[in-house]
């Protein structure tokens, strides 16, 4: 069945809460909310790798630990999604910031008493993503409904900008904390920041709902089966989004590796430490601070894909040149980092709003969990795959893999006209002149 024909009634697609001229002052509460939630999880993040590569040095370690916590959404993802289209999102965010601050507390005490073991940070690990399934893309389907449509690619841009301030902060941050706290001082911070995104959802903004029918009804196992297999009909019944969420997923397997394994790049191969690694991390943000305000500033070109494409070649060409470097230029990697930073905040800050303008809102919880849930599910799938290679031949061939595999996904893309026209396709496939 094509998607034109499980397209919603007009009055579910058309006739959706309007966004009021003040929105930005009920967006902005929830913005700074999940950027603080989210820096206080990039210090959780920082200082739980580095505890486990100080602890094992063991590049698959680090790729169980990924793997742990991406099992939700290979295994949930898309009946999240559906659950989020009926559901009240606010109330999810909530929700699922409160067992994200509840998780990080326990593995706290689990490091006060010394009673931590590697296997207490996969569990939590888990619990904390499973929570970040419902809230990310609850989020996500959310702001169609909050921000004007004219105002996303600069949304998404500003968004990049301020992770990007994130991630050049936190792992400074994260180092100079570790060395005058404990390890579990620096985990307390995250509850402290999850606690204030709730509390400015709880009392400073309005999530508006899509109008459909299905919130009506009772949730059973055969309405929520029902409602995954439409979010899979749509999607697949439209060659051009289904073809992006793989393109998207296959860049995950063959780049996330160079990440995860950045710890052992520096500690191994350029023979540094924990200040090197957040130096790497700040390079990186400094990019992504680039790219985004060029991104919120121009707005990208008028076809996004053409952003998106940019961007992802960016990420291959500075993976690949990372792989030829020799150990003493510690300092070019740097700027390969920025590089890659510059060009993630590019592909990334076009893409989600893409999806966001042109899904009805009512069907995004599944587009984005189905989305989220593939790419996820192709990491474990390329770090299991570039860990033997790094133990094999080197850190430095997984990165030669990585960006040349990268840089041929982007050159098929560019030549598939599905890719090339989705700008201009409306949500039944068909290109609009």
């Amino acid at each position: 069945m094509e998607v034109s024909e499980m397209a919603l009634p007009d009055n579910q697609a058309d006739d959706q809460p309007q966004i009021p001229s003040n929105w930005l002052a009920n967006f902005l509460p929830m913005f700074i909310g999940q950027q603080l939630s989210l820096l206080g999880s990039s210090l959780v993040i920082f200082a739980l790798v580095w505890y486990a590569t100080k602890q094992t040095g063991d590049a698959t370690v680090l790729a169980t630990a990924t793997t742990i916590a991406h099992v939700p959404y290979i295994l949930i993802g898309p009946f999240v999604g559906a659950m989020v289209d009926r559901w009240n999102r606010k109330l999810v965010m909530i929700i699922s910031d409160l067992i994200v601050a509840l998780a990080t507390a326990a593995l706290a005490l689990l490091f006060a008493f010394n009673l931590i073991q590697i296997w207490h940070i996969y569990l939590i690990l888990f619990i904390r993503s499973l929570a970040g399934i419902f809230q990310s893309p609850a989020q996500s389907a959310s702001i169609s409904l909050m921000v004007p449509k004219e105002q996303l690619t600069r949304l998404g841009g500003i968004n990049q900008a301020t992770q990007g301030l994130i991630s050049t902060f936190s792992p400074a941050l994260g180092a100079l904390l570790m060395e005058l706290l404990p390890i579990q001082g620096v985990l307390a911070i995250d509850t402290i920041t999850a606690a204030i995104a709730i509390l400015l959802l709880i009392f400073f903004v309005k999530v508006p709902q899509p109008r459909t029918d299905s919130q009506k009804e009772l949730v059973t196992v055969k309405s929520l089966l029902a409602d995954v297999r439409y979010g899979f009909r749509y999607i697949f019944g439209w060659r051009g989004l289904a073809i992006i969420i793989l393109i998207a997923s296959l860049l995950n397997m063959v780049i996330a590796p160079a990440g995860n394994l950045l710890p052992l790049l520096i500690t191994e191969f350029f023979q540094k430490g924990a200040q090197e690694l957040a130096w790497m991390e700040v390079a990186m943000g400094v990019g992504s601070i680039a790219g985004g305000l060029i991104l919120g500033v121009w707005g990208g070109f008028k076809r996004q894909v053409v952003n998106i494409l940019l961007g992802v070649a960016g990420i291959g060409a500075g993976v690949l040149f990372l792989g030829f470097l020799p150990s003493s230029a510690y300092w070019i990697a740097l700027g390969a980092f920025g590089l890659i930073g510059l060009s993630s905040s590019l592909a990334n800050g076009a893409l989600g709003p893409l999806l966001q303008a042109k899904v009805p809102p009512e069907v995004q919880g599944r587009v984005f969990t189905v989305l989220s849930s593939l790419s996820i599910a192709m990491m474990p799938i390329g770090l299991y795959l570039s860990a033997p290679i790094a133990k094999q031949f080197g850190i430095q061939t997984a990165y030669i893999v990585g960006g040349t595999l990268g840089l041929l996904i982007v050159v098929f893309a560019a030549l598939n006209k599905h890719v090339m026209t989705f700008d201009r396709q409306s949500p039944d496939g068909i290109t609009e002149e």
